[in-house]
């Protein structure tokens, strides 16, 4: 993303990628309006929306088969022209943007190159990477840093990055069976104190799609917690049926709530999961993301066309990190707590609370306004 906002503003672009292919597993895969309206003028989203799934409701639930609350994004149409989630697997949304880049863009685009060190000397960037067994160093003016959590880059900087891990590993399992039967939105957060649940309907290769199931299991040998009759379980035990359920697809990883004390090392910048990690619930991981990568690359082209002093970039530090901390942080942490919440007299007053949000139309739409992630977008602009 960042590459496509820098080389369609006419800036040379290297982009190095680890991997010999595009990866296919399942990642993120829910789209938030403001990151579907930063697309849309580079051709994407048009094209997401040829495949993806728009889901308007979405709702919270209790595990003991009690509706909560549904919140409607449709009343965001004043303030968006996408009032909607957007679901579509994250393996089907890099196609187009490497595509679009190839086509609309000079960039050079290096598979199989994953980067091992990184120095900085006056004006350059020295990218040292391993490329068919062989090293090589790339000179660049400026290096992002948009390489994961595990980010070699980051770790090259040695710049800490500040947080915790959850003590528990989510468990991801996708089947065809049709949840919606049951009166499930194509979105629903599914609160209990034991074993809460996160359900999404995907696109996969067209219909009738893929539910996908987020379970938190405990920290276990991959092996026991992907072992066939504990995976038939947890589908079992959420929604019984009188056979089996096909599984697609399944995975753990764990989860993580960290943020980089420094975003900006003089030349070399941090962005995506490489600067920030947060649990899935609320779906704001990757929208963060693309909503920095896109910031970045307005700043970044600006300083490298000679239009802007490097001081530009601090800006987009402070504006994407306190967007960061004030709202994806704080914001996921407090939605696994909802769901989690263990005290019942905290566990009523929270859903008690959500019950009252959604019924009144004021508190509806300024909640939808903040979930969404359009609040996030503002805010961080307002920042200088």
């Amino acid at each position: 993303m960042c590459a496509l906002a820098l080389g369609s503003r006419g800036v040379p672009v290297i982009v190095c990628e680890s991997g010999r292919a595009l990866a296919r597993d399942l990642r993120a895969g829910t789209f938030h309006p403001p990151t579907l309206e930063l697309m849309a003028p580079y051709g994407i989203t048009e094209r997401m929306m040829e495949i993806g799934i728009p889901v308007r409701h979405w709702q919270i639930r209790d595990r003991r088969g009690e509706f909560v609350a549904e919140f409607d994004l449709g009343l965001l149409a004043d303030h968006t022209p996408y009032p909607h989630r957007l679901h579509l697997e994250q393996h089907r949304l890099t196609p187009i943007q490497l595509d679009l880049l190839r086509k609309d863009t000079d960039a050079d685009v290096r598979f199989g190159h994953a980067v091992t060190g990184v120095e900085q000397q006056g004006d350059r960037v020295l990218v040292h990477v391993g490329a068919n067994g062989e090293q090589r160093t790339i000179e660049a003016s400026w290096l992002v840093g948009a390489d994961g959590g595990r980010s070699a880059v980051r770790k090259a900087l040695g710049i800490e990055f500040e947080g915790f891990t959850w003590p528990e590993q989510f468990l991801v399992v996708s089947t065809p069976h049709d949840f919606s039967r049951y009166g499930f939105a194509l979105n629903c957060y599914i609160a209990d104190p034991v074993e809460w649940i996160a359900l999404f309907k995907m696109p996969n290769s067209g219909p009738p799609g893929l539910w996908r199931t987020v379970f938190p299991v405990p920290d276990q040998p991959e092996e026991v917690v992907l072992a066939p009759d504990k995976v038939e379980d947890k589908l079992q035990r959420f929604v019984a049926r009188s056979i089996p359920y096909e599984v697609r697809y399944k995975s753990t990883y764990r989860v993580h709530q960290r943020v980089c004390k420094a975003f900006r090392s003089g030349r070399v910048l941090l962005a995506g999961d490489a600067a920030h990690l947060n649990n899935p619930l609320g779906a704001f991981g990757l929208n963060g993301s693309v909503h920095a990568a896109f910031n970045l690359g307005e700043k970044l082209a600006k300083v490298a066309r000679g239009e802007a002093d490097d001081s530009l970039l601090d800006k987009y530090v402070r504006q994407r990190r306190a967007a960061n901390v004030a709202f994806v942080q704080a914001q996921s942490i407090r939605n696994k707590q909802v769901l989690e919440e263990k005290d019942p007299a905290v566990r009523q007053h929270n859903l008690d609370e959500l019950r009252a949000i959604a019924a009144d139309p004021v508190r509806h739409k300024e909640y939808v306004v903040r979930s969404s992630m359009i609040w996030s977008v503002r805010h961080a602009a307002s920042i200088e």
